[in-house]
């Protein structure tokens, strides 16, 4: 069962089902819109799915129209008053969220049923993968308010490339969710209808078929390619490709493949 501090929560919801561990955004009336407590609560979330052995895999989705609208407005208000020490911490707080997520050792899917603009836009990126519906939007709105998407540009650099991250960071455009699927934000779009379904087979999928060792140190391992010299991640990718042969779910997974079993 959650833990007290999780029955406590107020914007987020966490359940667990068939190795599936779902997060909720739970502030519909708000667009799910980010707040300090929305983002600790997030956090506090993401770290008990990370250690709760009921769930292999993890769905971030949201109640109502909205996916999440980004920042709140009255929050946002009150960052007028902000110096530069509170702004600071403000901003690390939500880089650990985004980090957190981003090199969680469980896989992450993206259930958009709705807009996910700004900040929403940038918990939709460090998701490994994202499923939409079509009506959603995306966008990091933030430079036409003189904002800067400065944490997620990180992240979205390593996913698209700096030329698309240069087009959306710098445009501010909102994008359909078909165009949001070229460039390679979304996995797929699937119709309102199907998109629960979709996403939880896709998600059972990974549950069933996958070594959850396998797939955590493939997460950490794509996380810290990009910053490594040639050399040392050739070095690094033969490490762990000869550890992984001596672990007990290899062993298991080559002697089904060769009895031609699961």
């Amino acid at each position: 069962m959650p833990t007290q501090e999780l029955e406590a929560l107020r914007f987020i919801r966490y359940e667990a089902a068939d190795a599936i561990g779902y997060i909720t955004l739970n502030r519909p009336d708000k667009r799910n819109a980010l707040s300090a407590d929305m983002v600790t609560e997030l956090k506090l979330a993401f770290e008990y799915a990370e250690d709760d052995d009921a769930c292999k895999v993890v769905v971030l989705r949201a109640e109502g129209s909205a996916f999440c609208a980004g920042a709140d407005l009255a929050y946002i208000q009150e960052l007028q008053g902000f110096g530069y020490t509170d702004n600071l911490a403000d901003s690390t707080h939500l880089m650990q969220l985004f980090h957190q997520i981003y090199t969680l050792k469980k896989v992450v899917i993206a259930q958009v049923q709705g807009h996910a603009l700004a900040g929403g836009c940038g918990l939709v990126t460090v998701c490994d993968f994202a499923f939409s519906v079509p009506e959603a939007r995306f966008g990091y709105t933030e430079v036409k308010i003189g904002f800067l998407p400065a944490i997620v540009s990180v992240f979205l650099l390593r996913k698209v490339g700096e030329a698309r991250t240069k087009q959306l960071l710098l445009t501010g455009d909102v994008l359909p969710a078909a165009r949001a699927l070229e460039l390679g934000l979304l996995t797929a779009v699937v119709e309102p209808a199907e998109l629960a379904a979709h996403v939880y087979a896709f998600a059972r999928r990974l549950c069933v078929e996958n070594s959850t060792q396998s797939m955590e140190i493939t997460k950490e391992m794509l996380a810290r390619l990009p910053e490594m010299p040639l050399e040392d991640s050739l070095r690094y990718a033969a490490q762990l490709n000869a550890e992984a042969r001596g672990s007990v779910d290899c062993r298991r997974g080559i002697a089904a493949f060769l009895a031609k079993e699961k």
